[in-house]
């Protein structure tokens, strides 16, 4: 396996994540259509379950379509492609996904929840520092938020990053993979990093706390939120209602995502324990916070050019 990331594979899938999905569509002023592109796991998914958006934007005349992917490098392939129209991921997949040229605007983010990903290892396992992590196997999602954790670990424990052997793996391989122990370490994010951690008794080297925010994003096409801001600006209001409800609901919220995501309810309040909730336009701390990482993975090597993640912030209308 390579050492290093092709930068022209970055966003490029195995995974046929267009199926279901038509990447031509009619303008929306004619299908009247929102696709929201979700992950197994959050905010999207709860509202998936509830109905409240499509409640909310049919005095619009608006329908809601959904798409399930399986991490966020995914679900910016989609976005890039025109087979979705809104969608959410961690910190990472924006900055390659917007280096590689696709339209995107940031509309919302959560809070921080840097215990919400882990760098994890058998429970046997000899490493027992992040400085260990020498030349060992690390499977990972490539371009996910966990990529992020993973670079700044090694950086804390005098690592670089080329003395790693990283496998990139989605989430249910990664997993497969761990717990043969074809790979000496696992950077995963929840819920499946609380499946793992429940099912496997695998030892936490580290969370992101004090490495990693950890944030989750909203973004938009920027040719839907400009020709549509009004239909943007409901829907992250319904996010943030969503939110509302949430905070301080775990076991509702826990009870909800069950069915959905196929994890028991306590692994899921395991997971929603280390979760925030409370969606916020993104402030000039979470702006620059998100261009260091874009600018750590450039200075890596990692991405095609340098970026300004200022110049794809959505400015709702007043």
């Amino acid at each position: 396996m390579s050492k290093t990331i092709s930068r022209r594979s970055v966003l490029k899938t195995g995974l046929a994540i267009g199926a279901g999905l038509s990447l031509a569509r009619p303008a929306f002023a004619e299908d009247k259509v929102l696709r929201v592109g979700y992950q197994k796991y959050g905010s999207l998914l709860l509202l998936k379950g509830k109905g409240t958006l499509e409640k909310a934007l049919e005095p619009l005349g608006i329908n809601v379509s959904w798409a399930e992917f399986p991490g966020g490098p995914q679900l910016f392939e989609a976005l890039n492609a025109g087979a979705i129209d809104f969608g959410t991921t961690g910190e990472a997949p924006p900055v390659f996904a917007q280096a590689a040229g696709a339209p995107l605007l940031y509309v919302g983010a959560e809070p921080p929840a840097p215990k919400g990903e882990a760098i994890l290892v058998p429970k046997d396992s000899p490493i027992k520092t992040l400085a260990d992590l020498k030349g060992k196997k690390i499977a990972l999602n490539k371009g996910s938020n966990v990529h992020y954790l993973l670079v700044k670990a090694l950086e804390k424990g005098g690592v670089d990053y080329k003395d790693i052997q990283p496998t990139f793996l989605p989430p249910a391989d990664g997993r497969a993979a761990f717990e043969k122990g074809a790979v000496d370490a696992w950077a995963i994010w929840d819920p499946f990093f609380a499946a793992a951690q429940t099912a496997t008794g695998g030892t936490i080297l580290t969370d992101g706390e004090g490495i990693v925010s950890n944030t989750q994003f909203y973004f938009a096409t920027k040719a839907f939120a400009d020709a549509n801001p009004s239909v943007v600006s409901a829907t992250v209001k319904q996010i943030a209602a969503l939110d509302t409800w949430a905070t301080g609901n775990t076991d509702n919220v826990a009870e909800q995502l069950s069915s959905a995501v196929g994890i028991p309810k306590d692994v899921l309040k395991l997971a929603l324990g280390r979760a925030s909730f409370g969606v916020k336009p993104l402030d000039d701390a979470t702006v620059a916070a998100q261009q260091k990482i874009a600018d750590t993975f450039f200075n890596l090597g990692l991405l095609p050019k340098k970026i300004s993640v200022a110049d794809v912030i959505w400015k709702a209308p007043a």
